[in-house]
């Protein structure tokens, strides 16, 4: 809102006091021309001293038009609000026109400017005042005042700065005086320059992350969203569906994060959305589907035939990556795994072929370590800004855009007044008008510095603007539509634009670097915990037979865990990559070896069975199992005499179990601790090993013997018996033992072996190995 103008009976503060000491120097110097000068002459105090701290605010909604012609009328409305404490009468609005400002430092003076100091500013065109009724304290009342163009007094083009005042009296003071003032600018270029700004404006389709890593088992692979926050920016209305109803309409260069259109569209095949309170996954509604498939609609629509660029998947943090990335080997190949897949994505979705040539720093703040990182995925254009690429000559303009800055890339320097100007808080008209206004002057004031020279600017606005800033930004883009003084460039043509020979191209060392930004920067642990997991993940998907399934959404989550919306979300995001790497963790252990404990060999040579599980729903390949035995001089494995350690190829078909049935031969009795361990082809440790006893009861030689002997005693026994048995039957006598013969019945044959699915559940010890 305004600040009220200064009233006279205020008492100077400490500021004010040095404020009128410093004024006493300068009695009678112009105010920049009517309405840039900050500090009143001592005639202004001495006649502020008796009305107490009553103010009016003054709030300007609407200036139409925003860059008037000649024969134009320009409405200037908005709502006058009485902050004081006692009522204001006859009270009138006012319209001031200032002189011409020189240049961009003048108008960034102008645009400091508060308060009023009479004897200092510009007449009031009092042909075209506005009365105003009554305020009583806290009373609200629009107003609207219209002057023809040629009644401003504009000369030459260029950029004045006008102010509405509020004049009226209060109790306690009977004399009119300005009690409220707004000020804002005014672009005053009827015809076109000779030669225009070509201007490139970005505009970003970017968001946080939504999709976790874990998907459902289905064919589909339904997706997992952390939240369904996002359905709320593609719906009418929202962030994201004002991003591609605008654009639409504008000449702009879409900016785009392929991870979001790759969220898109996993929300409009279906998707569930995870309970972090209850741990269940609840089905995304069929009313958000068709949302997201709209917005995707509308924004390839809105792409057709028109320039796009890709950042990498996800957006990464390239500061991060540079300086805390940069202590973990391999941290870069994430970003040149995040590039491939920019491109891919986005010509799969959007059915257009980007641009994956630039690569855009936070707040195109850069250093030599961050433009290394930039272009080591193969980017050659780093989008900096120039805050940080800061001009170190004395130009008296506003150099282009594109600067060489060695080895074949090229640095292109966002405008940082520009970029910045609708950063604020857009939600209110009035601050959204006032931030247009000045957007304008100030292209207008940059086109004006050297109207023979034509030069390439470009704008780079904040990553993630809400409604009302893209809305006001659309607003401000609206008004340069009629290319008076500029005309649209690609960011790709930009690039490519002649440099200009004076302006800076020189990197700003290390130091430079905000430490604002660097405070933010994702920890050097983000990236050892990323590195942790791409291992794992790259151990894990040799052994699948569909790696795919498993490597396509890891890999975008890993992408997802180097995000630059992490920025600030500490919390959230380690949250977000322990969740990453603890599912891919719980995966891999879906193949294991199912436990046992003891084992029990009786004779020489026999067989053990290990049992491996497949919980996966697809087959696993390409893994052997080895058992080492721990004493081979007392128990070896294998066919034929046997070593101290055997291979075994496992492949298990999805939600079974393989048993392997491994030979051994024993050699002395006794305990032996085998070790059994799958393996990767190329020979990486899978899982944990596991580790078992086997017991070897071995039958001597001198037991055999004796056993033998009890054998044949017991055959010679039953020969005996059958003799006997036979004479007596010859005999027709009964037997000896007086007992009735009688036929032996049938025995039932053993069970078959079962060799159903194994339990998961551990052997019980003191199992019996079959030989």
């Amino acid at each position: 809102m305004a600040e009220a103008a200064d009233f006279q009976g205020m008492t100077p503060s400490p500021a004010r006091r040095w404020a009128l000491r410093t004024a006493s120097l300068l009695v009678g110097a112009p105010f920049l021309v009517g309405m840039t000068q900050l500090t009143p002459a001592p005639a202004a105090y001495a006649a502020e001293d008796a009305t107490g701290s009553r103010t009016v605010d003054v709030a300007l909604n609407a200036v139409t038009p925003s860059a008037p012609v000649k024969g134009d009328t320009v409405t200037l409305s908005g709502t006058v609000t009485n902050t004081g404490r006692t009522p204001v009468t006859e009270a009138h609005l006012g319209l001031r026109v200032g002189t011409r400002l020189s240049g961009r430092t003048q108008l960034d003076t102008a645009a400091d400017r508060t308060g009023f100091t009479e004897g200092t500013e510009p007449e009031e065109l009092k042909s075209y005042a506005v009365k105003v009724p009554e305020l009583a304290p806290g009373i609200s009342t629009d107003f609207s005042l219209a002057v023809p163009v040629d009644k401003l007094d504009l000369d030459d083009p260029g950029v004045y700065q006008l102010g509405v005042t509020l004049s009226g009296k209060t109790k306690g003071n009977g004399t009119e005086q300005v009690l409220g003032v707004e000020r804002t600018f005014l672009p005053w270029q009827s015809d076109q320059v000779k030669k225009k700004t070509q201007f490139t404006y970005l505009w970003p389709l970017i968001s946080t992350t939504r999709l976790s890593a874990e998907t459902g088992s289905d064919e589909q692979q339904t997706p997992v969203f952390e939240n369904d926050g996002l359905a709320k920016e593609l719906a009418p209305g929202g962030r994201l569906e004002q991003l591609v109803s605008l654009g639409d309409e504008l000449p702009v260069t879409w900016v785009i994060d392929p991870d979001l259109l790759a969220t898109v569209e996993a929300m409009v095949k279906g998707y569930t959305v995870q309970d972090k309170d209850t741990g269940t996954k609840v089905p995304g509604t069929a009313e958000n589907r068709n949302v997201a498939k709209n917005w995707l609609n509308a924004l390839e629509k809105a792409v057709k035939d028109q320039k796009v660029v890709a950042l990498p998947f996800a957006d990464p943090d390239l500061a991060s990556l540079a300086h805390r990335g940069k202590k973990v080997p391999g941290s870069l190949n994430q970003l040149q795994r995040a590039t491939e897949a920019a491109a891919i994505t986005v010509d799969s979705i959007l059915h257009v072929k980007p641009s994956t040539d630039f690569a855009w720093p936070v707040d195109g703040a850069v250093d030599p370590a961050i433009v290394n990182a930039a272009t080591s995925a193969g980017a050659h254009n780093v989008i900096a800004r120039s805050d940080s690429l800061r001009e170190r000559g004395k130009l008296l303009y506003t150099p282009t855009a594109a600067r060489p800055i060695g080895a074949g890339r090229t640095a292109v320097v966002a405008d940082a007044r520009l970029s910045t100007a609708f950063q604020g808080d857009m939600s209110t008209a009035e601050n959204s008008t006032l931030a247009v206004q000045q957007f304008l002057a100030q292209t207008l004031a940059l086109t004006l510095q050297d109207e023979d020279k034509q030069r390439s600017i470009v704008v780079a606005p904040q990553r993630m603007p809400s409604v009302t800033q893209v809305q006001t930004m659309a607003s401000a883009l609206r008004a340069l539509s009629a290319g008076r003084w500029t005309q649209p460039l690609d960011l790709e043509a930009a690039a490519k634009v002649k440099p200009d020979p004076a302006a800076t191209t020189q990197v700003p060392g290390y130091a430079s670097y905000p430490n604002k930004l660097r405070d933010r920067e994702l920890p050097t642990s983000a990236f050892e915990t990323i590195k942790a997991t791409q291992h794992r993940l790259d151990q894990f998907k040799v052994v699948l037979t569909r790696p795919e399934r498993v490597v396509t959404p890891f890999g975008n989550a890993i992408n997802r865990e180097m995000s630059t919306s992490w920025r600030g979300k500490d919390t959230a995001a380690d949250a977000y990559r322990a969740d990453v790497q603890n599912y891919l963790l719980a995966l891999t252990k879906e193949v294991n070896l199912i436990e046992k404990s003891t084992a029990t060999l009786s004779g020489r040579s026999a067989t053990i069975p290990v049992t491996v599980q497949n919980k996966l729903v697809q087959d696993v390949d390409h893994l052997v199992l080895r058992l080492r035995s721990t004493m081979p001089t007392r128990l070896k494995l294998g066919e034929g005499e046997g070593q101290a350690e055997t291979n075994v190829p496992i492949k298990v078909r999805g939600g079974h179990s393989q048993s392997v049935k491994i030979p051994t031969t024993a050699n002395a009795n006794g305990k032996v601790l085998v070790v059994a361990q799958l393996f990767t082809e190329d020979n990486t440790p899978y899982g944990l090993p596991m580790e078992f006893t086997v017991k070897v009861n071995e039958v001597t030689p001198t037991i055999m013997l004796v056993i033998a002997g009890g054998v044949l005693l017991l055959v010679l026994a039953g020969i005996k018996m059958y003799s006997q048995r036979k004479r007596a039957a010859a005999r027709g006598d009964a037997p000896e033992d007086g007992t009735e013969q009688t036929e032996d019945p049938e025995q039932p044959s053993d069970p078959p072996t079962d060799t159903g699915p194994e339990s998961g559940e551990p052997k019980a010890t003191g199992e019996k190995v079959d030989r």
